[in-house]
């Protein structure tokens, strides 16, 4: 576990909401979705897929943007950066964009989602693609795989 170099800080664009990640990522991923799209003003974003009991939100209060259905997206209510997500139907599970990490420089996409609704120059190198999402029986086995080779900081 020391490989991760835990814990790491992070925050919003202005600062006024800061995080702490005490756990190691569960995997990386690229979503090409035209949600993400919409919601970054980019090709796609780059999410780290943690535990919620290794995030804590340490200064400020997220509310809630985007669509504001589900997944539940928060967002800093000053600079309006979207810092993480989590989804009412994966209860131990924050989504967290990871270009909010103070330092970030390291984190590559171990999986790319929704390349389907992707722009075909949008390339990441990650490792495994896919048209849309993985298949439940192909999580157990990415989780695996990033645990032993994902990037480190």
């Amino acid at each position: 576990m020391d490989d991760w170099k835990l814990p790491w800080e992070g925050g919003c664009r202005c600062d006024a909401v800061r995080f702490r990640v005490t756990t190691p990522p569960m995997l990386s991923a690229a979503c090409h979705c035209a949600g993400c799209q919409k919601m970054t003003a980019s090709a796609f974003t780059i999410s780290l897929g943690l535990n919620v009991d290794g995030f804590e939100v340490t200064k400020g209060e997220p509310v809630l943007g985007g669509l504001r259905g589900e997944p539940k997206h928060y967002h800093c209510p000053d600079c309006k950066s979207w810092m993480f997500t989590k989804p009412s139907s994966m209860p131990g599970f924050v989504n967290l964009r990871a270009t909010m990490l103070d330092d970030r420089a390291w984190v590559r996409p171990f999986v790319d989602f929704h390349r389907g609704e992707g722009f075909a120059w949008a390339e990441t190198g990650a490792k495994y693609s896919y048209q849309r999402i993985a298949s439940d029986a192909e999580f157990g086995a990415l989780l695996a795989e990033y645990a032993a080779e994902g990037a480190r900081p």
